[in-house]
């Protein structure tokens, strides 16, 4: 087992997953045909002249996910009806055959510009199911399918993630389709090589529910055969019975941790994004106007997707007029504020930290407290347990404590504990198990000068980059105290 936990220990990301993850936090807008039936699936033979938003502006899209402090935007340039958002020249059932714009508008230029212009980076979706296209269920439809990626992949600048989920059910002609998934890949590696594929593709995991649910335990590291999960036919969502978006695989609870790697031959790095949508629709539909989701909940999610080695892929979808909606808006601007006000004030910027080994003066403990990501804390190789103990220079009160791991390096810590030091003795007040990219430790509030942080278990030797201690903007919940 030794052999397999080194093993385990040295997988670490590629350039573009690493790039991916340090997003964080980024938008889904579900926009198209669908927006203007209220539907959730279209079945491909609605009428383009349907499809008129008299007042889009990609620009309030963006301006939305800036306020929440979202770093991405993915559009669904073409969903499951085959109704493409830019002007294809490989289908008719696209926007030219729309009143918008007079027919020379395109979508997805002008969200990817709206994007480009503030730095946020820019991704597509684009539904593998066409329940429009006749040569669905052919091999000409692959070629038809790469032929729209490489215009997707080719007009619109940098693009940060293709994302493709794993429907798969009937076109018109009452046939399936044998995805070319590896052909797929191949454009998109030719075309925008620093994109990650997303769900159905090698870089990014699907977090197994559509209902904002997280592990505990999210490892990044897992068995290399979970990257043909979502690509079979049999598990695809290929019915919308309104149950698929719920389940919550809970049989697969654990996917990285020592037993569940142990007869494993292959590991890869395959770290998960957690979707959802602010309403309970993933396109707009009026009558979820005042069912939205929380601001305490979408905090939940949020501390317990990018807080728990995940990311967070939040949908908001625009409604007919082509803006998000006023309440959804409103809604963003509360969550970005109050991270903001949570991480302006890093309470361990001036502390000083001391460990119980460090490999070398290049990995001493000071490495977690000088805020360069490309520094770390580690001892010396096999040493598996060891402590640091921080002083903040005086009593500081705070509630959440901010952690990374050099994942550059791999995921190494298994389990932990957290410190803070009354009168002459250790009170524990947090324990948890991975860390990976970031694990964001929310609990009542401590008053303390001296924090210690345990590392418990750990594979091979553990790393850490950062230690940052804030004071949350809100009370601590009771439903947050009991979990």
């Amino acid at each position: 087992m030794n052999n397999r936990i080194s093993y385990a220990a040295q997988i670490v990301p590629s350039a573009r997953q690493l790039a991916w993850q340090e997003l964080e936090f980024y938008a889904f807008i579900h926009f198209g045909i669908n927006t203007f039936t209220d539907k959730e699936w279209g079945l491909g033979d609605e009428d383009p002249a349907l499809f008129n938003p008299t007042a889009f502006d990609a620009k309030q899209w963006v301006q939305v996910c800036q306020s929440a402090g979202m770093k991405g935007l993915i559009l669904t340039c073409k969903h499951h009806d085959g109704f493409c958002l830019w002007p294809s020249a490989y289908t008719e059932h696209s926007v030219r055959n729309s009143p918008w714009r007079g027919g020379n508008g395109d979508i997805v230029k002008e969200v990817a510009d709206a994007c480009r212009e503030v730095g946020i980076r820019f991704g597509v979706y684009l539904s593998p199911w066409d329940r429009r296209d006749q040569r669905y269920g052919s091999s000409l439809y692959n070629e038809f399918f790469k032929n729209q990626l490489r215009e997707l992949l080719t007009g619109y600048g940098d693009i940060f993630c293709v994302w493709f989920d794993g429907a798969c059910g009937e076109g018109p002609n009452g046939l399936k389709q044998v995805y070319d998934w590896d052909g797929y890949y191949d454009v998109i590696r030719e075309l925008q090589p620093g994109a990650v594929i997303s769900v159905c593709g090698p870089d990014v995991r699907w977090c197994g529910n559509e209902a904002g649910h997280t592990r505990e335990s999210e490892w990044s590291v897992v068995p290399a055969t979970l990257q043909n999960c979502e690509k079979i036919q049999e598990e695809s969502q290929h019915v919308d019975d309104g149950e698929f978006s719920k389940r919550v695989n809970t049989r697969d609870a654990d996917l990285g941790g020592r037993e569940a790697i142990r007869k494993v031959e292959q590991l890869v790095w395959y770290p998960a994004e957690v979707n959802t949508s602010i309403r309970p629709g993933w396109f707009y539909h009026a009558a979820e106007d005042d069912k939205l989701r929380s601001v305490e909940k979408l905090l939940d999610i949020y501390y317990k997707s990018v807080g728990g080695n995940a990311t967070f892929l939040l949908n908001l979808p625009p409604d007919r007029r082509g803006l998000i909606h006023e309440n959804d808006a409103v809604r963003m601007a509360e969550v970005g504020e109050i991270l903001r006000s949570t991480f302006r004030h890093n309470l361990a910027s001036n502390a000083h930290a001391t460990a119980t080994e460090a490999l070398n003066e290049n990995h001493d403990a000071g490495r977690i407290l000088d805020g360069n990501k490309e520094t770390f804390w580690c001892p010396q190789e096999g040493t598996e347990q060891a402590a640091i103990e921080i002083d903040l220079n005086e009593e500081r009160t705070f509630d959440t404590i901010v952690l990374q791991e050099h994942i550059q390096s791999g995921q190494r810590i298994e389990k932990l504990c957290l410190e803070y030091l009354k009168g002459d003795v250790w009170q524990r007040f947090y324990v948890c198990t991975v860390v990976g990219y970031k694990r964001i430790c929310r609990f009542p509030k401590v008053t303390a000068r001296h924090v210690r942080l345990t590392v418990l278990e750990s594979r091979w030797y553990p790393t850490l980059s950062a230690f940052e201690v804030y004071l949350g903007s809100r009370e601590f919940s009771e439903t947050e105290k009991e979990s």
